[in-house]
């Protein structure tokens, strides 16, 4: 019955994800925001949204290995996972701009987020580091970068929608991820304690890629259309965001300990797949199909190894 729950936890959270874009879009439509705006704020948030409410929910009920396993996890899952399957349905040609922005800022929290856990755990003053990290970076971002999540045409539409039904999207999201979220910690701290594996195994694998299901529809479909810029840059801008704003605030609530066995594995595959992208990306500026299967492959040698 756990699993029955952990996986209608998994729907209850996506879906309460996707009902908070939708009302919050709407609603901030019909203030006047730009679609540019939107997309940097609310579907920034909306699509993280899963991964912070798992993380914090876990944090106060004391599953710091799922809080700190559904991040790792997520990040290892992104690179691997999702950018392997996006790119073997259309390989992704690299803009400088992305080796010199975006993939350097992946580094930077990646290697932040390992030092600050390196002591075994994440304060309260090296969470308030992150969070300052994560509100100058989105300023910076929205300064020099426009990055449009919705034509004018889908912002028309939104204003047109009854302000009554986006209220109340708006608060059924806000619902669905709070029951969500405290449906996939609790089942799956039970699963974990019934199969006699540890929560970080759970939470790097099955509520990591649960809570990563809204980059990698974004990715694949943004694959299917060719769109291969805005797949990449959907996948790298997760994988900082995780860490930056997921990490921060769940920190910033409860100070999270870190489990030794993140330290000496977790953290070394996610730093590992991290610095395999820049060569990745650096040889004549495409990720092809078969750089595609090797991430592919070399998630399923994570997976061997932890398990």
């Amino acid at each position: 019955m756990s699993y029955l729950f952990l996986v209608l936890g998994l729907v209850v959270l996506l879906l309460g994800g996707k009902f908070l874009v939708d009302g919050a879009s709407s609603i901030a439509a019909r203030l006047g925001l730009s679609p540019g705006l939107i997309g940097l704020t609310v579907v920034a948030f909306g699509t993280s949204a899963p991964e912070l409410l798992v993380s914090v929910t876990a944090a106060l009920q004391g599953s710091s290995d799922i809080a700190i396993g559904n991040v790792v996890g997520s990040n290892i899952s992104n690179i691997t996972l999702v950018l392997g399957i996006s790119v073997v349905i259309f390989p992704i040609y690299i803009q400088k701009s992305t080796l010199k922005l975006d993939y350097p800022f992946t580094v930077i929290s990646s290697l932040l987020f390992y030092i600050f856990a390196f002591n075994g755990l994440i304060s309260l003053w090296e969470s308030i580091f992150l969070l300052v990290c994560f509100v100058s970076l989105n300023i910076y971002f929205f300064k020099t970068i426009e990055r449009v999540e919705f034509s004018e045409e889908d912002a028309a539409k939104m204003k047109k929608q009854p302000v009554l039904l986006a209220i109340i999207q708006l608060l059924g999201g806000a619902a669905g991820l709070y029951f969500g979220s405290d449906l996939v910690v609790g089942n799956g701290t039970s699963i974990a304690q019934a199969l006699g594996v540890s929560e970080r195994v759970i939470g790097v694998t099955i509520i990591a890629i649960g809570t990563s299901l809204p980059e990698l529809v974004t990715s694949v479909l943004a694959a299917l259309k060719k769109e291969t810029e805005l797949a990449l840059g959907n996948i790298l801008g997760s994988n900082i965001m995780n860490v930056f704003s997921i990490i921060g605030f769940t920190a910033l609530i409860k100070p999270i300990g870190v489990a030794s066995e993140f330290i000496s594995t977790d953290f070394i595959w996610m730093l590992g797949f991290t610095v395999l992208l820049f060569p990745l990306m650096r040889i004549n500026f495409v990720i092809t199909r078969l750089n595609g299967i090797t991430l592919l492959l070399g998630y399923l040698l994570y997976l061997y190894f932890l398990v």
